[in-house]
């Protein structure tokens, strides 16, 4: 199948826009890699230290001969996406040995959770988290004792952090491991009603808590399509994940297959194997366009549009919101999982999931086909469906039909044409929009703005009954200068309600909204932030502003904002408590939302 001519001049572009740092990075990698392997470089010492604790691995550790594998882990018991990776490590060792090699943890990293700090001052170190995982990855790879490496982490900023790192050690082979989602319990769809009687006084703390239990109850990620899902979606259309892995529970005797065949097919991909395939040949421009198409094809979360970016730079790749914009304008959108629609990962998956969705894309040419990837070339691979039986793992042809159309469709008759992203522009700069949930209806705002600076003023006016009428509602100094950057999902509910009642309701906002946002539309990621003098920070009480996904403008009709003095916030309480402090680096040096909102040379 002919590459759909948008995918192929898009990808062209990102070569052509990259070419410079893209082959400083390659050249860089080469010489890693002629370096061979790399603890054969370590005196006896260093050597000995490294293998003091390593038990009857010694005499291969220190023959040199035999491949040893890097785990990576996030692991952590409070965090239900993590807790399965208790395991992973003894499996692992014990797989890499079937194969006449070793394993060692070489590390781990932290791993917080969006939906425990939502709406809490721990929030303002999510966004950062991915640049201290991407730091603690590097120093746990720093010893140079390692051939290949696994990666263990599941959520938000995890993925992204570990990625960054890996592209650090790009001449290394790497392969990801996820833990899986935990099994289905209150449906999403319920869940959000609970919270929104919630927000509106109709239902008391024991009754959200007791929704909210039955929802979150088990290991694994949380099943609704938000970033940690969308995160599993990319490390499989960019060939990071072995095919089919994404979705499969925790608990099942096929998640233990893939772990451990994870782990020896990362050892055949190392120098020492017989297939030597770095990450950073997997890695190219190629992959993250697929990885783009994917994004949009399944609605996924926005919060993507800044990791992509800051992954792709990592490894010399330039991407711009206007590669989403354009990629998202002829990519169809093939599925409803919740906020998007009523079903969860669990039953995507069952209806085909990310194997047919592949398929599919690959054959009306939406898809790069010939990227490396952990299975071998030809992301043709990833139409398989994994098997596990009579202790033997294998793969067949995964379905070619949906089995459910009311989640999953054929991109000849998609959910809508173009897929779940729209990239904004106009008098407030740049923003961004997850339009997948929002109603046709509900695209195109124009109303008064009721300006506030944080998420905090924003209840506060709710539940004093000053948000009335139609009204965009303005959250500003939310940006990675000015605090970090937080996630304001804890709006949804209120918002969701006053859209309810029939008002026109639009957000917008320098900070992020998760990717959970779901109907009401939300112009995020305003660049410049408020706190940088970008527009946002002009605006006032009772200005006109327009929300136009259709159009893809975000402008206030009539206002000279050039001529008013920025507003300035009070930010002092922010940057102190919870950690925030250690922080004033980050906030002092991060580039914008549109360069990755990375410390990273944004």
């Amino acid at each position: 199948m002919t590459l759909n001519s948008t995918i192929d001049r898009v990808t062209e572009r990102i070569i052509a826009r990259s070419e410079g740092p893209r082959s400083t990075y390659l050249a860089q990698m080469a010489a890693a890699r002629a370096q061979g392997p790399a603890r054969g470089h370590l005196s006896c010492s260093g050597q000995a230290h490294a293998y003091a604790a390593s038990g009857g691995d010694k005499d291969r550790l220190s023959a040199g001969t035999a491949g040893n594998l890097g785990i990576v882990t996030a692991y952590n018991d409070m965090l239900s996406a993590h807790q399965p990776f208790a395991s992973y490590p003894e499996i692992i060792k014990a797989a890499t040995r079937e194969v006449g090699g070793t394993a060692q943890v070489a590390g781990g990293v932290p791993a917080m959770c969006d939906g425990v700090t939502q709406g809490e001052a721990g929030m303002e170190l999510s966004l950062f988290s991915r640049d201290v995982i991407a730091l603690a990855a590097s120093v746990a790879l720093s010893h140079n004792t390692f051939d290949a490496a696994v990666f263990l982490g599941v959520c938000d900023k995890i993925v992204p952090g570990l990625v960054i790192a890996a592209q650090a050690f790009g001449h290394l082979p790497a392969v990801f491991l996820p833990a899986g989602p935990m099994e289905s319990g209150l449906s999403n769809d319920e869940k959000a009603k609970v919270r929104q009687q919630f927000a509106a006084g109709q239902a008391d703390r024991a009754a959200l808590m007791a929704a909210e239990m039955a929802a979150y109850h088990g290991p694994g990620t949380c099943t609704f399509y938000g970033t940690a899902n969308t995160n599993q979606m990319l490390m499989e259309f960019m060939g990071l994940h072995l095919p089919g892995s994404s979705f499969v529970p925790p608990s099942a005797a096929l998640r233990t297959a893939l772990t451990r065949h994870g782990a020896q097919r990362a050892l055949a991909l190392s120098a020492l194997g017989t297939q030597y395939t770095p990450l950073c040949d997997i890695l190219d421009e190629r992959a993250f366009v697929n990885g783009i198409v994917g994004l949009n094809a399944t609605g996924g979360s926005t919060n993507l549009l800044i990791h992509l970016v800051a992954m792709a730079r990592a490894g010399g790749i330039i991407l711009d919101w206007q590669d989403f914009s354009e990629i998202s304008d002829v990519t169809p959108l093939m599925a409803r999982v919740y906020p998007n629609g009523l079903a969860d990962v669990n039953h995507f998956h069952a209806a085909g999931g990310l194997g047919f969705m592949i398929g599919d894309l690959l054959q009306q040419g939406f898809l790069h086909p010939d990227t490396k990837t952990v299975a071998g070339v030809g992301l043709g691979h990833y139409t398989q469906d994994p098997i596990y039986a009579d202790g033997t793992l294998s793969w067949k042809a995964g379905p070619t039909t949906s089995l459910n159309e009311k989640i999953l469709r054929p991109s000849s008759d998609p959910f809508q044409p173009s897929g779940g992203l729209k990239r904004m522009t106009g008098s407030l700069g740049t923003a961004v929009m997850k339009v997948s949930a929002v109603a046709p209806e509900h695209q195109v705002i124009e109303a008064p703005a009721r300006v506030f600076a944080d998420q905090d003023a924003v209840k506060a006016a709710f539940k004093a009954g000053a948000l009335t009428g139609d009204v965009v509602v303005v959250v500003r100094f939310q940006g990675p200068k000015a605090n970090g950057m937080p996630e304001l999902h804890s709006l949804t509910p209120l918002l969701s309600i006053l859209q309810g009642r029939g008002h026109k309701v639009a957000l917008v906002t320098d900070g992020r909204m998760s990717g959970a946002s779901g109907k009401v539309p939300a112009a995020i990621h305003v660049t410049p932030e408020a706190v940088d003098g970008g527009p946002i920070a002009r605006l006032r009480d009772g200005d006109m502003v327009r929300v136009d996904a259709v159009t893809g403008r975000l402008d206030v009709p009539g206002a000279d904002l050039d001529s008013r003095p920025n507003a300035v916030a009070d930010l002092s309480t922010v940057q102190f408590g919870t950690g925030r402090e250690l922080f004033t680096m980050f906030r002092n040096t991060v580039g914008p939302a549109t360069s990755g909102a990375s410390i990273f040379g944004g």
